[in-house]
């Protein structure tokens, strides 16, 4: 089992930065990939970015790539999320999960089994 706590969000304006923190708890071991999904009011969710947890590389999707990074710690098991540049179109609760099953995609939400209870990033322009 793993746990996951999100914090950091917050209410900004456009071109404002935030970062969301995503600590991490339990079987630590067997998470291949974490991820940062976000769901804006009335949308689907959508794959922020990942990063392999052992290797540390990343993908950050088209939407933010340049304005936001993902990072990680394993020592202190945590997650980032730099968020930069920000549009009122990034609004949206965001989520950290990981995946722990080694035959699934990353780019696959449903790949993800364990979640975050969310972090609310507001935008105004």
């Amino acid at each position: 089992q793993v746990q996951l706590e999100e914090s950091g969000g917050g209410s900004v304006q456009t071109g404002g930065s935030l970062r969301l923190s995503c600590k991490v708890s339990g079987r630590t071991s067997n998470i291949y990939t974490m991820a940062w999904i976000r769901q804006a009011p009335g949308k689907m969710r959508q794959l922020v970015g990942h990063i392999s947890w052992n290797l540390g590389t990343s993908y950050e999707a088209d939407s933010v790539k340049g304005r936001f990074s993902i990072s990680r710690d394993v020592f202190t098991n945590t997650m980032w999320l730099q968020m930069n540049g920000l549009k009122p179109e990034d609004t949206a609760d965001y989520y950290c999960a990981a995946r722990t099953k080694r035959d699934s995609s990353p780019f696959i939400l449903t790949a993800y089994e364990y979640w975050g209870l969310g972090a609310q990033v507001t935008v105004s322009s």
